[in-house]
């Protein structure tokens, strides 16, 4: 990108509070191309999951362009007596409340997925959440919980390792990576959820300069060698307009207020 724009791009790293921290920077930052904001599913989930922030999402920050998607993937611990998807599903109906999902905290992508899987499946399995996605693979693996949400770049060694055991992803579509391992939504038709990242402008950003950052970032996203790092990390490239990743923005932001309200959580 800094090639490209003949600018350099410096990484402003604010982070903490879900984001919501470096949101609020780039909201009140002058709207003249030079300050950018890396988005994701966290800003459509944290619309509703906190009762106050000193922004409007939808109001203060103009997308300008997707570039990633990546899926979660439904892991169990391997001594869980499952091998699929609907046995899964079985043993949880045959066990209420019994089975511990582990999340990265309240209201992460991860939290969020499984919440949309008992709100769409109507099982009874408990939210156990973590400090952060790293203790709680490391209790899943160690058999303290039975069951994640995990990120793939995060779970996809310990696949392999066949020290947690891939059910299905959360995506649509299969993955290239894992392509044997089902969608969810082969079983639970219309569940999709996903990891999504994109650059997001502070509002009023003229058209010209949010079209020319789109464009170059599409290029970027087209390159063989970057589509190649994508799919080595489970991601899909997101494509197309400004318009685009605003429709995605609006659909995900009134999606996630659904489960959010579902699931109870909230952040002061």
């Amino acid at each position: 990108m800094s090639e490209r724009l003949g600018q350099p791009v410096v990484i402003d790293n604010r982070p903490g509070a879900g984001s919501t921290i470096a949101t609020e920077v780039a909201a009140r930052a002058d709207a003249d191309g030079y300050t950018l904001l890396l988005v994701s599913t966290a800003h459509a989930i944290n619309a509703t999951l906190y009762d106050r922030l000193n922004y409007d999402f939808a109001r203060d920050i103009a997308p300008v362009a997707g570039f990633m998607r990546v899926p979660n993937v439904l892991v169990v611990n391997p001594s869980l007596p499952v091998k699929s998807l609907p046995e899964f599903m079985e043993f949880a109906r045959a066990h209420p409340a019994k089975i511990n999902v582990a999340s990265g905290g309240n209201g992460t992508s991860q939290h969020l997925s499984g919440e949309l899987f008992k709100m769409m499946t109507g099982l009874n399995i408990v939210h156990v959440p973590y400090r952060g996605a790293a203790p709680a693979l490391a209790d899943l693996v160690g058999g303290q919980v039975q069951v994640m949400f995990g990120d793939m770049p995060s779970t996809l060694e310990f696949i392999r390792a066949r020290k947690l055991r891939g059910l299905a992803i959360t995506t649509a579509a299969r993955s290239e990576v894992l392509p044997d391992l089902p969608t969810v939504s082969e079983f639970v038709p219309n569940y999709e959820s996903s990891a999504w990242y994109g650059i997001g402008a502070p509002k009023n950003t003229p058209a010209k300069i949010v079209e020319r950052i789109n464009r170059e970032l599409s290029t970027a996203v087209a390159d063989p060698k970057m589509r190649e790092r994508l799919v080595i990390l489970g991601g899909t490239p997101l494509e197309g307009t400004p318009s685009d990743f605003a429709r995605l923005v609006a659909i995900e932001i009134e999606k996630w207020a659904e489960v959010v309200r579902f699931s109870g959580a909230k952040v002061e």
